[in-house]
């Protein structure tokens, strides 16, 4: 997918989820849940339970849907994702390796970083946009804000303390989408199967930043 068609999925849809699972079979549900919920951002961690083959099942079960991965650590799990359909690549980290074999498939990447010289050498190899981490350590909302007068032409999606209560602020600050983990998926609510519970978080989530 080209960096453009994903940058214009990001401006629509605003928001990501992203799913670490224990076991495949509640990743599928947890992002069963979300998709209900109207989102079509939807990111399996590939440290979750056979990624690589929760990736294309979803691939086939949401088909309108864009399915990603991230926690990436070096260039052969990147590879392998890519093997198995994931649309889009975070990594907690920059590796500019990683940048450029993201390139050559044509799939987007979006390295972490957190500081100014880390988001632009990103930006500047490459990165089709940077996945600011972890967030809500450097000040949440705040630090997006401070960020836009030097680097305002980078697109930022700040991930680690989004919540469904502090999204907009991340969006309001500048950011083009942002990530949530735990906001979505509160530990109760996995552990019961409160699967309408999550749904309903999402839609809100979705209405509020529509």
């Amino acid at each position: 997918m080209p960096n453009q068609i994903w940058l214009s999925q990001l401006q629509k849809y605003r928001a990501i989820a992203v799913i670490r699972a224990p076991k495949i079979e509640l990743g599928q549900q947890m992002a069963m849940a979300v998709a209900s919920g109207g989102m079509q951002l939807i990111e399996i961690t590939w440290n979750s339970d056979r990624a690589g083959e929760l990736i294309s099942q979803l691939r086939s079960q949401l088909p309108t849907c864009t399915i990603g991965t991230g926690t990436l650590f070096n260039v052969q799990q990147l590879q392998s994702a890519i093997a198995s359909g994931a649309q889009f690549l975070f990594t907690p980290h920059l590796d500019l390796a990683m940048i450029q074999a993201a390139q050559q498939k044509d799939v987007p990447i979006i390295p972490g970083s957190l500081t100014p010289t880390e988001i632009f050498t990103a930006w500047s190899q490459g990165a089709s946009c940077v996945k600011v981490f972890p967030v809500q350590a450097m000040g949440g909302a705040d630090y997006i804000k401070s960020l836009q007068g030097p680097l305002g032409e980078i697109p930022l999606i700040p991930t680690g303390g989004v919540t469904l209560e502090n999204a907009k602020e991340f969006l309001e600050a500048g950011a083009i989408a942002v990530g949530l983990s735990g906001g979505l998926f509160p530990k109760k609510l996995v552990t019961e199967g409160n699967w309408e519970a999550i749904a309903s978080g999402a839609r809100k989530l979705m209405q509020q930043l529509a």
